[in-house]
């Protein structure tokens, strides 16, 4: 699948009653403004991989239409009679224990057992330091390439405990370089946010 379409969708980015109609898409005059018909993630994804992000925030009847295209059922667009049939690897992540989600009801287990074929856990930013320098100079030079970090600035962020994990390193290095990025050549200490 690898020169196949990569597709992504954030489940906790739209509202409930979009998300639906991005994954399956719908037909000309399904709904108010649908004056064409579009193609759904899966159809776009087809032979290829459907990414979604936080899966957790899908609400319990869009689990159970998922877990049947995931079994191999067709589905229709919505407002549409004709069966889709597509052939989509999916890749699902979640900020939240999904574990603790089925025991709560508030996750379909049946869906959770389909998707936990295959995990991989990645741990939180803090409990990964020797990642840190290899992340950080790759964020920095996506920002800034030609800067460097001295080492009382790694020092800094080896001692900051991350609780907003990579997405909060990312904020700190952009604030740290929204100055002049073209101007800097050297991060120190004094440089990043207190």
């Amino acid at each position: 699948r690898a020169e196949k379409p990569f597709v992504d969708l954030n489940c906790a980015a739209l509202p409930e009653h979009l998300v639906e109609s991005e994954l399956f898409g719908y037909e000309k005059g399904a709904f108010s403004g649908a004056d064409s018909s579009k193609p759904g993630l899966f159809e776009v994804a087809d032979k290829g991989t459907l990414f979604l992000d936080e899966i957790s925030e899908l609400d319990l009847k869009l689990q159970a239409k998922l877990l049947r295209v995931l079994d191999g059922a067709g589905y229709f667009r919505l407002g549409g009679s004709r069966k889709v049939d597509v052939d989509v690897r999916i890749v699902a992540a979640s900020n939240q224990k999904i574990e603790l989600l089925v025991a709560a009801g508030t996750f379909r287990k049946d869906l959770y057992h389909r998707l936990a074929q295959f995990q991989l856990h990645v741990p939180p930013l803090r409990e990964r330091p020797d990642d840190l320098a290899g992340i950080a100079d790759e964020v920095l030079h996506q920002y800034c390439p030609k800067a460097r970090f001295a080492p009382d600035a790694m020092a800094a962020l080896r001692n900051y405990d991350w609780p907003g994990n990579i997405r909060e390193l990312k904020n700190v290095l952009l604030k740290t370089l929204l100055v002049d990025p073209n101007a800097v050549t050297e991060v120190h200490a004094c440089d990043l946010p207190a």
